[in-house]
């Protein structure tokens, strides 16, 4: 018998190629995340630098504390507002929403996964036919004929990976998913930074209507002490009427202010997944300052917010997109066999003779297709240069969403300074108006534009308190709340097998 050998220079050849046929190369560009921006962040952000002075005791906080983790929403130390925020994170139909696209997501993993692996499928089969008789001459007097044949076989194929297309679809996903996860946080902090903006905006609603009772009870006094004096002659029936309108005023501004606040509640309702018909907020006015925040340094910003994280996932996805169209110029290698036991009969079906079997590779490559390949490449390319801009923008957005917040919360605390001055201001002119009116000296127009300072100051002051809640609110929300990128699933986190409660259909 003659003997085969393999020259070391071939063996030298095989050895890679068979390494190749079993684990692939990667083609496509690698991907790095670029530079956030096209300078370098600012060392510290602007408005936290300007001197805090003549404000209402809010201030930012110093660059040594701690940053806000989890729970963001306890700072202000508020039970009821701490309850609903709990409510709002196992009820809000839109935070699930986002969390079964994030299932989604992760099942799109399994499913380009399982492309690196050879697919077995069978097919049994059994057909009982009859030949025509009429496809002979009649005088053979062929009366047709019967066929029995029964298969039971298996088929594999399986298309290795050689140039990274499955694997370039799985990390496409992989980082799809995390964009999902980052999605799901982000629209976690909308919900929760909204529930937090109305719980405020009703505690100021509460405050205004605490303002317009004491207003109409001061008016009402009023009123009894003009018809008194009109009753007595001392005064004149203009007075009465001057005190009437200001009352109906007062007390119609008192009524309206129902509207904004059961909006706010209906609004809430929703948040936290309840049916307004059935819900309600405690009244309690209440006139807080905002706790400090500490906003740390503008390079922090970029691990700290959800939809920055989301942004620069997207991009990743997009580059494993330029790796599978880049695939697509190579050849594809496909494996197959078939075997399996084919009789005409069943009792035969089984036998060792009745076995069959195939078994061969083949090699697919488009040769021409118009410049078909090139041009989604191109598309692919344009699809990551416009994430990279999207991103950019985002974090852009980012610190002007920042610098908004501690602008705003700054600028209205000196301001409710001013506005507390103008309110006193205002209670003293009452004060000496009423007086001058009931010796004689005015006459109760004056009373009455007085009492109409004094409402439109106290007005204001209410206005601009909830307005420094609301917008130290959206302060924490631009800072991205309580979330870091640390808490961003990993890409064998989110590969993981589904469990049973995450894919179970709820009710």
């Amino acid at each position: 018998m003659r003997k085969v050998m393999i020259k070391p220079r071939f063996h030298a050849v095989l050895w890679p190629a068979a390494t190749v046929v079993l684990t692939g190369c990667m083609v496509g560009p690698k991907y790095h995340v670029p530079p956030a921006t096209m300078q370098a962040p600012p060392a510290t952000y602007k408005e936290s630098t300007v001197q805090f002075k003549d404000t209402d005791g809010w201030k930012v906080a110093q660059p040594q504390d701690a940053m806000l983790r989890g729970k963001w929403w306890e700072i202000y130390n508020d039970p009821e507002l701490n309850a609903l925020e709990e409510r709002l994170n196992i009820n809000n139909q839109n935070i699930k929403q986002a969390f079964e696209n994030f299932m989604e997501a992760r099942t799109l993993i399994a499913q380009a996964r399982a492309q690196l692996y050879p697919t077995l499928s069978t097919s049994p089969s059994y057909s009982r036919s009859r030949s025509s008789a009429n496809l002979t001459h009649a005088s053979t007097a062929n009366t047709g004929q019967q066929t029995s044949l029964g298969t039971l076989g298996l088929d594999a194929s399986w298309e290795p990976d050689l140039w990274g297309k499955v694997r370039n679809t799985i990390r496409e996903q992989q980082y799809n998913a995390q964009l999902s996860a980052a999605d799901l946080e982000n629209e976690k902090l909308t919900e929760q930074a909204s529930l937090a903006s109305y719980f405020f905006e009703i505690r100021g609603q509460d405050a205004l209507q605490k303002v317009l009772n004491d207003t109409v009870a001061a008016d009402q006094k009023a009123l009894e002490l003009t018809r008194s004096r009109y009753e007595t002659g001392v005064d004149d029936r203009i007075s009465v009427v001057e005190a009437e309108t200001t009352l109906a005023s007062a007390q119609s501004t008192a009524i309206n202010l129902g509207v904004a606040r059961a909006q706010f509640e209906h609004a809430i309702a929703v948040l936290v997944g309840a049916n307004a018909s059935d819900f309600s907020v405690p009244v309690r006015a209440a006139n807080a300052t905002p706790p400090p925040v500490p906003v740390g340094v503008p390079t922090q910003l970029l691990e700290r917010r959800p939809d920055i994280a989301a942004a620069e996932r997207s991009m990743a996805a997009a580059n494993a997109q330029i790796g599978i169209a880049y695939a697509a110029f190579y050849p594809n290698l496909t494996l197959s066999a078939e075997g399996g036991f084919e009789s005409s009969t069943f009792k035969h079906l089984l036998d060792w003779p009745s076995r069959f079997w195939s078994i061969g590779p083949s090699i697919n490559e488009t040769i021409f297709d118009a410049g078909l390949r090139r041009a989604q490449v191109h598309q692919y390319e344009a699809v990551y240069n416009a994430n990279l801009a999207g991103y950019r923008q985002t974090v852009l957005t980012a610190f002007q969403q920042v610098e908004d917040g501690l602008a705003s919360v700054r600028i209205l605390s000196q301001q409710i300074i001013k506005q507390q001055q103008a309110e006193q201001s205002a209670r003293r002119f009452v004060e000496l108006a009423t007086a001058r009116y009931e010796t004689g000296v005015d006459p109760y127009i004056n009373v009455v534009t007085a009492q109409t300072t004094l409402l439109s100051s106290q007005q204001a002051l209410a206005t601009l308190r909830i307005q420094e809640m609301t917008a130290s609110v959206q302060l924490i929300e631009a800072l991205g709340g309580g979330w870091d990128r640390s808490q961003l699933p990993s890409p064998a986190d989110v590969s993981k097998k589904l469990t049973k409660a995450e894919t179970a259909i709820q009710q």
